[in-house]
């Protein structure tokens, strides 16, 4: 049986997983895992928030050769991480700076002077591109001048830099690279329209930074050989972690709606073909790809973000929680009390989160949660909510009957913001598997490598086959959730 290596990269920390097929099942191991933490450096103009891209380089490493050892022989190594952030590489390909993070504030302002390059709709049509203020099209924008942007002469998004270092091969994944303001949805290649407005801009031309593209289950050649790892190949996966966690979402033919639930939730509908519509670009629906040729048609909402901010800030004052505990104190706190925007723009940079939701509550007139258990049910209400308001959007949009709701990714694991999302959808929940992003990886590359044959729907099967996900249905009447709905509009109306 061949040893299959993922390499999984989330916002706060890494994973190696070695996989193989058995009998028509995954049969996975954690090699290692170590954690992801970025760095505040100050730079003359300003403090900037970076990723240890070094430290995960040789967490990469070190978590390979555990892999190797314990389940070698490796006969593949496939890379997904978070979206839109880049490494920039000289003509000599070393690393010009540790990248830098999303959350860093350079690129405020960055999304109005884009909008004097190519007008915002005509930017849509294009690309299909959900508007975030961090997208890697913002963020060159917010480089422009830079001495490493001048320097640089090839760009590589984080998977496909550690990619480039682990084989050689030069690519930027198609997933990912929809998820960068550049990509056509329906071409599947880089888009002219908006290369052309950052050569008006300040930016300049950066066609020859982009590499050329590789869709997901391409082998992209050997290892480098002082990896130690001989023989194993680099294979292109959904190297946006998002892909790669929708492509082992347990679908069947029932009409569904998936939510892969981390630090990001990401909320969509699986297609064949974008929605580039004007109603598409009113409800902010991003039109990412994804494997074997689909398209992920998809709402970003906060995600567990608020509650990791939540945690790390109770620990940094001396009252650590446990998450678990915390959960089931929180069941008994009265739901739908305080709602609030868990997409507000005040909930993104890191920070004091329960303080940010208090003040969130106090700015609508709604009563603030008191302590720990409160808050924690006032973000899980909310993100239930935010769900809610996600999967009509996108079932009114594709005039897509939804009849169930998966749940993959660490929220998954969360008993109680599963059962909420039950409630608040109306509709039945199917959670797990909670590693869907390794599984989702590892079986595009027994895809690449002939070990497996079908597609999607054999990767599918092979989930099914391999998992066992929790179902929960509704518990609680529509009317609560409606009516906290309508109070949330009413206080906020640009929802």
């Amino acid at each position: 049986m061949s040893t299959l290596v993922a390499v999984d990269l989330g916002a706060s920390s890494g994973r190696v997983i070695a996989g193989r097929l058995d009998g028509g099942r995954l049969v996975t191991h954690e090699a290692a895992r170590f954690p992801n933490r970025p760095v505040r450096t100050p730079e003359r103009s300003a403090e900037r928030l970076h990723w240890d891209v070094l430290g995960l380089w040789a967490g990469v490493r070190d978590g390979l050769r555990v892999a190797a050892r314990a389940h070698g022989p490796v006969a593949s190594v496939g890379v997904d991480t978070w979206a839109v952030d880049f490494g920039l590489l000289d003509r000599d390909r070393v690393l010009l700076g540790n990248p830098v993070h999303y959350r860093d504030g350079r690129t405020a302002g960055a999304a109005e002077r884009f909008a004097g390059l190519l007008d915002p709709a005509a930017h849509y049509a294009a690309t299909g591109s959900q508007a975030q203020p961090f997208t890697t099209v913002l963020q060159l924008l917010a480089a422009a001048g830079t001495t490493a942007l001048r320097a640089a002469d090839r760009l590589l998004l984080i998977p496909d830099l550690l990619g480039y270092w682990l084989s050689g091969a030069e690519v930027t994944e198609v997933t990912n690279a929809s998820t960068t303001g550049m990509l056509d949805p329906v071409t599947r290649q880089w888009s002219p329209q908006v290369l052309d407005a950052l050569a008006r801009s300040a930016t300049g031309e950066v066609r020859g930074l982009l590499a050329p593209l590789a869709e997901p289950g391409t082998v992209l050649g050997e290892l480098r050989p002082e990896l130690g790892l001989p023989g194993a190949r680099h294979v292109a996966v959904g190297s946006h972690d998002t892909a790669s966690a929708v492509a082992a979402v347990p679908l069947d033919d029932q009409p569904a709606a998936w939510i892969s639930s981390g630090t990001w939730s990401l909320v969509g509908i699986e297609l064949p073909t974008p929605v580039l519509t004007g109603a598409s670009r009113a409800a902010n629906a991003a039109n990412e790809l994804g494997v074997d040729g689909t398209v992920r048609y998809l709402r970003n909402v906060a995600g567990l973000w608020l509650v990791q901010e939540c945690l790390r800030t109770w620990a940094e004052a001396g009252d650590p929680q446990d998450l678990d505990a915390l959960c089931a104190a929180a069941v008994h706190v009265p739901g739908l009390r305080t709602v609030v925007d868990v997409d507000d723009p005040a909930f993104v940079p890191p920070g004091d989160m329960p303080a940010r939701i208090r003040a969130a509550a106090r700015r609508t007139g709604q009563p603030e949660p008191a302590g720990p258990a409160e808050v924690l049910r006032c973000v899980l209400d909310s993100l239930a909510l935010g769900y809610r308001r996600a999967i009509h959007r996108l079932s009114g949009l594709t005039g897509r009957p939804v009849q169930v709701v998966h749940v993959v990714g660490g929220g998954a694991r969360n008993d109680l913001l599963c059962r909420l999302t039950a409630s608040a959808t109306g509709l039945p929940v199917v959670a797990g598997p909670a590693e869907a992003t390794a599984i989702g990886n590892l079986l595009t590359q027994a895809l690449a490598l002939g070990l497996l044959d079908g597609g999607l729907p054999a990767v599918r099967a092979v989930v099914r086959a391999s998992t066992h996900p929790a179902t929960y249905h509704p518990d609680s009447p529509d009317q609560p959730w409606q009516r906290a709905e309508d109070r949330l509009r009413d206080l906020l109306p640009a929802l």
